[in-house]
């Protein structure tokens, strides 16, 4: 009996979805960290270096992101220690690491246990001398989580409209990280500077780009690749100063933003950096889980940092041309897009990209999957969306338009009156987007 339309639809939704539940459930931290990560006896290998934990003074944790809790967690399996350390998430965790101080930081702006946990930090860590070891563990999200203005004239409202404009104005995420750094007491290598002359060792699950590692998280233990004039720059491209409140847009117009450390301070002499995760492992693991669905797998990242609309349109032609060679085809992307939000919904980037691929494959055998490896997109409670070649026509056989919704930035409202949304819950990690293109 020949498949319905309908049916075959549901089986390529449900096909991208067990494809990225699979890639993420691969790429998590606690596996990341049996491959990595290992102690024995005291002496800590986190990759290729060694740490005998004895030798120090005190053993110091600082562990900021998204996967904050997560992290830590990780690394006490591994050494079977009993640490102590910060550790800010945006999430309560169901059971605290006895000996860790927990700050609930802001995301995707600073709140006010951001700026608690920033000054907890930089005080804790001036504390630290030359027997001292530092470990921190980065992941994504850690820019807002935790903050503290590099001017006193800066307040948590000003802090908080900054980042607003930041995040909203269409720029690629490491020029929001270069101004971010510039603005922070602790971000872009001044965390490292305050804990010096301690011993630092960074174990990064990395959101960024693998050949910017200092924008993970501002880069608060990394020297800065960025300067006060790449600042100025994307201030400027993207009319910020008019955005910003005039406690910061001041700060520009007076050039009175300090640099940030670069590589030859001393505070990186003893400073060791190793990604454990990133998107690559995620984008490898959903290939192997498509190939295992019998697709023919091609892998794209170069829409990385992209326009969402034009994104949209080079992977929809690439995944045709390559179906016009192979009849089951997955094009595999990671990376983020850019949505630039004018007077915005409910919904994110992951949905606003799927639901302009929606309007583009209206009635082809073709279904996209966009989601976020956090579980988290925009504003929603999603973390992204699937669609296919009948969804335009399913959202107004409910009285939805895929159109009005592309135009108000309001897409989950629709991607769950469909069933459509991906909803996994904050996940305790993030490697950045996911985007999953299959054809028949």
């Amino acid at each position: 009996m020949p498949t319905s339309p309908d049916s075959q639809f549901q089986r390529m939704r449900d096909g991208a979805r067990d494809i990225f539940q699979k890639a993420l459930a691969e790429a998590g931290i606690s596996k990341a960290f049996i491959r990595r990560v290992e102690c024995d006896h005291g002496v800590l290998r986190i990759c290729d270096d060694l740490y005998d934990l004895h030798s120090y003074h005190r053993v110091f944790v600082v562990s900021i992101g998204k996967a904050g809790h997560t992290m830590v967690q990780a690394l006490e399996a591994r050494t079977g220690s009993h640490l102590e350390g910060i550790v800010v998430c945006p999430d309560v965790a169901q059971t605290q690491i006895r000996g860790f101080r927990y700050f609930l930081g802001g995301h995707p702006t600073p709140n006010i246990e951001s700026v608690r946990a920033a000054e907890a930090i930089l005080k804790s860590l001036s504390a630290q001398n030359a027997s001292s070891l530092v470990i921190y563990l980065l992941s994504g999200g850690g820019s807002s989580m935790a903050e503290k203005p590099i001017d006193d004239e800066i307040s948590l409202e000003d802090l908080v409209a900054t980042y607003r404009a930041l995040v909203h104005s269409g720029a690629p995420i490491a020029d929001i990280n270069a101004v971010r750094k510039h603005l922070s007491a602790i971000k872009g290598g001044r965390m490292a500077q305050a804990a010096y002359p301690a011993r630092q060792v960074s174990i990064l699950v990395s959101d960024v780009p693998d050949a910017t590692p200092d924008a993970l998280a501002s880069g608060p233990t990394m020297p800065d690749s960025t300067t006060v004039e790449d600042c100025q720059r994307v201030v400027a491209k993207y009319g910020l100063l008019e955005a910003f409140p005039s406690s910061v847009s001041e700060l520009f117009r007076r050039h009175a933003i300090d640099e940030t450390p670069k590589s030859d301070d001393p505070a990186f002499v003893q400073s060791r950096w190793w990604p454990v995760l990133s998107n690559k492992v995620v984008v490898d693991e959903a290939g192997v889980a498509a190939t295992s669905h019998g697709f023919a797998v091609e892998i794209d990242n170069s829409c990385d940092d992209w326009d969402y609309e034009r994104a949209a349109d080079y992977l929809l032609d690439r995944l045709r041309a390559l179906r016009r060679r192979v009849s089951r085809v997955c094009l595999i992307s990671g990376g983020e897009v850019t949505v630039k939000v004018s007077n915005g919904g409910t919904g994110g980037r992951n949905q606003q990209f799927a639901l302009a691929c929606a309007q583009k494959i209206a009635g082809e055998e073709i279904a996209v999957l966009s989601a976020g490896t956090d579980g988290v997109d925009g504003n929603s409670e999603a973390a992204g969306a699937v669609v296919d070649g009948s969804t335009v026509e399913r959202a107004a056989a409910c009285g939805l338009s895929v159109g009005d919704s592309l135009s108000k930035f309001d897409a989950y409202p629709l991607t769950n009156a469909l069933g459509d949304a991906i909803i996994t819950g904050p996940t305790g990690n993030n490697l950045r987007d996911l985007r999953i293109l299959l054809a028949w």
